[in-house]
């Protein structure tokens, strides 16, 4: 592990690793992935805008080696398990945080496609994989009293799981007309350690640095800092009118060199006092390679400090760039605790969508602290399994704890939950290698009405809700005979499958390479909806391939 990612940022870096935009806009197409196997994978030789280093973190424009190195498998990543069946005799109630994040499917996106290898099967967080696509959930009108909409899909199991049904539960929130963008002020803190040097790394966070113009007003304001041997102000707060200065200031970043300290975040953050606006978007993004936890001993203390900031009037965002540094489980611990989503920035296709479509969408929250609890009826149903979600989960007396975080949702954001549900009368799957859950049955009242299978709740306050404030909350419900004996919808389908994909991925003992063929079947007749899914069509090939089957 390089020195800079030991000791770069301490404790205070933590505020900057709070939240990422959600890429709700997708990733690259094959063909793109497929030049980047080819040529994007090397040191940086400066084409992108060149020029020496100038500025005052001392990189200093130092050559990079020709030689194209391979990446190096020393990511990080926290191994969330797997959801066992629970009776619903014993416990009724499951209760979890939204989660917008895709940067789990990102990882397989980078890897299938960029290094043409299988991903860590401890990086994938299988609702991470499901979220990534956009599904055809009904949508409330603007201005709606509730900004979202509940969408319930109960059927026959599309994997053919013998004695199991499928429910989903789609979350749609509203969306805006069109974006109503605050005055905003951006800083980014960029890494331009020598790790940075290769072309999966800097230069596309030059790319995404140079697209972000596109999408702010002449008196919005932007400023860089960056971190490597010394930390420096490479552009204090400029109006974003002065396009060739900004652009000048991107094209002039290169790599080279180790970290000095912690002072780049406390700069970074001296910048965006410095260009404050009352009452607009005030955001620090960093973008970096880099493990930059500095302990385990001093999680904790990160995951602390993120939640006595996420109040405060500057928001933050991590990016990360390329492999073979990036402490993922870290970033998506402090993400989470700051309110923040996190994204792993895949190509140069991510970085166009995601500088145009999401590095301002946290301005538009509609949903904050969301928290979803789906209860069952054990007269209908006598065990179920929530398919991801395994470190989102919240304590069921905590539901209706309006102190407690949870998730956020973006206008125009989805959420969706799987569960395979196994019916009153039927036996629960044994399965080998599989948690179990015992215990007595829940004491507590039953809010779900006997003549209904399910009930879903959610609970949210508005996006200026502070954590004191109290919430909202809605609910749907399914009767029995809104159980479906056909095959669910093609949503519900299509998610299954990538479900069942990521269980494979991931070695889950509830995985059956028996399904690749009824995955392949799925994802190649709904490629043409959309570019995402035409994408993962043709990554499925390529990790088919890598499984051997």
């Amino acid at each position: 592990m390089l020195d800079h990612t030991r000791i770069a940022l301490g404790a205070a870096l933590a505020l900057a690793v709070a939240g990422c935009g959600a890429d709700d806009a997708g990733h690259a197409g094959a063909a793109d992935m497929g030049r980047w196997s080819a040529d994007m994978s090397g040191p940086y030789d400066g084409s992108f805008g060149g020029g020496a280093d100038a500025g005052s973190d001392g990189g200093s424009g130092a050559p990079v080696d020709d030689e194209e190195p391979e990446p190096e498998p020393g990511d990080r990543f926290e191994d969330v398990g797997t959801n066992p069946f629970t009776r619903a005799a014993h416990d009724p109630f499951s209760t979890f945080a939204a989660d917008v994040d895709t940067a789990s499917y990102d990882i397989f996106v980078r890897d299938v496609g960029l290094y043409g290898t299988l991903p860590n099967p401890t990086s994938v967080r299988l609702e991470e994989y499901v979220n990534a696509f956009p599904y055809a959930y009904p949508t409330p009108e603007p201005g709606a009293e509730v900004p979202f909409a509940i969408d319930l899909d109960w059927g026959a199991h599309p994997m053919a799981r013998e004695g199991r049904t499928l429910l989903r539960v789609g979350i749609q929130a509203s969306a805006p007309p069109e974006l109503v963008k605050l005055p905003t002020n951006l800083v980014f803190l960029v890494d331009v350690s020598g790790s940075m040097s290769t072309r999966d790394k800097l230069p596309l966070v030059q790319r995404l640095l140079t697209r972000a113009l596109d999408e702010l007003d002449e008196t919005d304001t932007i400023s860089i800092v960056t971190y490597a041997g010394r930390v420096g102000v490479r552009l204090p707060p400029t109006n974003a009118r002065e396009r060739d200065t900004i652009a000048e200031a991107i094209a002039n970043l290169s790599a080279g060199g180790s970290t000095a300290g912690a002072a780049g975040i406390d700069l970074a953050y001296a910048q965006a006092e410095a260009g404050f606006v009352e009452g607009g978007f005030n955001h620090v993004v960093l973008c970096t390679d880099g493990d930059f936890n500095v302990g385990a001993s001093t999680d904790d203390a990160l995951v602390e400090l993120i939640e006595e900031k996420r109040e405060t009037g500057v928001t933050p965002t991590a990016l990360g760039f390329g492999r073979g540094n990036l402490n993922d489980a870290m970033m998506e611990r402090v993400s989470n605790a700051g309110n923040g989503i996190y994204s792993v920035i895949a190509s140069e296709a991510h970085a166009d969508r995601y500088a145009s479509e999401s590095l301002l969408q946290t301005i538009t929250f509609v949903a904050k602290d969301m928290k979803i609890q789906v209860e069952f009826n054990p007269e209908h149903v006598e065990g179920y399994r929530l398919l991801g979600y395994e470190n989102r989960a919240i304590a069921d007396d905590d539901f209706r704890n309006d102190v407690v975080d949870a998730g956020e949702v973006g206008a125009g954001h989805r959420v969706t939950a799987l569960y395979e549900v196994v019916l009153a009368g039927d036996a629960l799957p044994e399965v080998e290698g599989a948690p179990i859950v015992e215990g007595e049955p829940v004491e507590g009242e039953r809010e779900v009405a006997a003549g209904d299978i399910v009930l879903v709740k959610v609970r949210w306050k508005e996006r200026t809700a502070s954590a004191e404030d109290p919430a909202m909350e809605t609910a749907a419900t399914l009767a029995p005979t809104d159980l479906q004996s056909e095959l669910v919808d093609p949503d519900t389908r299509f998610a299954s499958a990538v479900a069942a994909l990521a269980e494979i991925l991931k070695g889950s003992p509830f995985a059956d390479e028996g399904d690749l063929d009824a995955i392949e079947e799925t994802f190649g007749a709904q490629a043409s909806r959309d570019e995402r899914r035409a994408e993962l069509a043709e990554l499925f090939r390529t990790a088919r391939g890598l499984l051997g089957r």
